[in-house]
């Protein structure tokens, strides 16, 4: 189970933001992972790497930037769905997207996907391809059930989860319109905003980021949870997830920002143990993309 919210304009004016991107990793404790780094094998890639035996390499989630243009992807499980026999890992599907340096690339790398998409256990892949001011940023839906691919504009807010995307989770429908309620105010800022105050206000916008990926309440009942995940519905019903018996739950709060200098914060707090109460390590890493 894992959630994205996310804003993504190619011209944001002087003091905008290109992305605004925060997003929930729900795994089990115990699963190997590396926290947020530069990619050893493709220096222009930072996110999390999966070091489960036999899904070594992939990933839920990273961006990659060169040349002023950056690519974004995501994959999220899509609950309850069938297992094909045989399936491979899904990580690498975002891991081929952002490691690739070709512009432009994003309709063709989807159109593959959904041509062969068989072979995979059930998914949405959110993918993003942002940078040149002249053009808008490409937003795209890819899903295996059923093979599908969906453009989305830019310059607004979206979120989605481990259901399509016409079909929302409640907890999905809730951090959307908080979600958009932090962006709208952070734009109303944007025209008044004294230069000296940029540093200030994007520490709010981190600060209520994370408060929204750690809200806790449950938005239960839900139909198409309790549909999807009938055992575990109501414990997987809040933005941050906390299934406890199982050792299992939101484990890696992630907040990805590009202003319209090309100046990228990729901010990680991942748990360092098996305890959410325990140790988390925090990450920030601050890159300009030229």
């Amino acid at each position: 189970m894992c959630v994205i919210f996310f804003y993504a304009n190619s011209n944001p004016g002087p003091a905008g933001y290109k992305l605004i991107l925060a997003s929930n990793r729900d795994e089990f404790f115990e699963r190997k992972t590396q926290t947020a780094a530069k990619w050893a094998n493709a220096e222009h890639v930072y996110g999390g790497i999966d070091m489960e035996p036999g899904r070594e390499g992939g990933t839920w989630l990273a961006i990659g930037g060169k040349n002023g243009i950056y690519k974004i992807g995501a994959l999220l499980n899509l609950t309850g769905e069938p297992k094909p026999r045989n399936a491979i890992g899904r990580g690498m599907i975002v891991a081929d997207f952002v490691n690739s340096t070709y512009d432009s690339y994003i309709d063709k790398y989807n159109q593959d996907l959904v041509s062969d998409c068989a072979k995979y256990t059930a998914f949405n892949f959110v993918s993003i391809e942002i940078g040149d001011p002249t053009k808008p940023a490409s937003i795209l839906h890819c899903s295996n059930v059923p093979p599908s691919i969906t453009k989305f504009d830019e310059g607004l807010c979206y979120g989605f989860g481990n259901s399509l995307p016409e079909t929302p989770f409640q907890k999905v429908h809730y951090g959307r319109k908080r979600f958009e309620e932090i962006v709208n105010n952070l734009v109303k800022t944007q025209n008044k905003m004294d230069p000296k105050m940029f540093k200030t206000t994007q520490e709010k916008l981190i600060e209520d980021l994370f408060e929204l990926l750690k809200c806790k309440r449950k938005f239960w009942p839900d139909v198409e949870l309790n549909r999807r995940a009938p055992n575990w519905g109501e414990y997987l019903s809040a933005l941050n997830v906390s299934v406890d018996d199982e050792s299992y739950g939101s484990r890696t709060h992630t907040i990805i920002l590009i202003d319209n200098n090309d100046v990228m914060h990729f901010i990680e707090e991942t748990m360092a143990g098996n305890d959410p109460d325990g140790e988390w390590i925090k990450t920030h890493i601050e890159k300009n993309i030229v």
